[in-house]
């Protein structure tokens, strides 16, 4: 599990791809890596990937088809910065919301909006998941854990501060750029046992 609290942004050093797997070194910060062990879970852009080898400030993660599919992680090339989080441990803060690393669809940048101080996102997603879309709700992008503020049929955006800029990686993503999205857990339970129960349907 993770809590979606970034805990720093690190850089793709290589990587191999095959047909349906891809192997990527990624290097972390100095000192980030204290006790993770070949086996561990690290959320690399919200997504969960295990740890396959390690050297120095190096791990090494396998991606397989389905999760180059269904993420961004396909895209990413030499030199690419992501978002990362290791695994929560009983007894850790959370910070953020309850997240599993498994990532439900990706999302477009609509628009970037930056007055001083202050910066706003507009993602847009599959028409399939905007029923888990609330405002004040929350989400993860990228592994960050967001809270909604509008939401406008399957567009939402996102207020994010100064120092939620320098911790991550959304000071450098534009419109057109894609992002994942793990939705919440306890949102899409509660929709969906609605849903089964009929009450996602007109009345009448």
């Amino acid at each position: 599990m993770f809590t979606g609290i970034v805990q720093g942004i690190a850089t793709v050093e290589s990587l191999d791809a095959r047909p349906g797997l891809t192997t990527f070194v990624i290097r972390f910060p100095e000192g980030s890596l204290e006790g993770v062990t070949t086996g561990a879970s690290v959320a690399i852009n919200g997504t969960c990937l295990t740890v396959t080898a390690q050297q120095d400030n190096q791990l090494w993660f396998d991606a397989m088809q389905e999760t180059l599919r269904l993420t961004t992680l396909g895209e990413l090339a030499e030199g690419s910065q992501v978002n990362f989080e290791r695994a929560a441990r009983i007894g850790d803060e959370i910070g953020g919301h309850l997240l599993s690393g498994h990532i439900h669809c990706t999302a477009r940048v609509v628009s970037r909006e930056q007055p001083e101080n202050n910066c706003t996102l507009t993602f847009e997603v599959p028409e399939a998941w905007q029923k888990y879309l609330f405002p004040k709700g929350y989400i993860a992008v990228n592994g960050a854990s967001l809270t909604i503020g509008d939401v406008e049929a399957n567009r939402f955006n996102v207020h994010l501060i100064p120092e939620t800029l320098r911790a991550t990686t959304f000071s450098d993503i534009h419109p057109g750029d894609r992002v994942n999205i793990e939705v919440d857990s306890q949102t899409q339970t509660i929709v969906d046992t609605l849903a089964r129960m009929g009450y996602d349907r007109p009345a009448g």
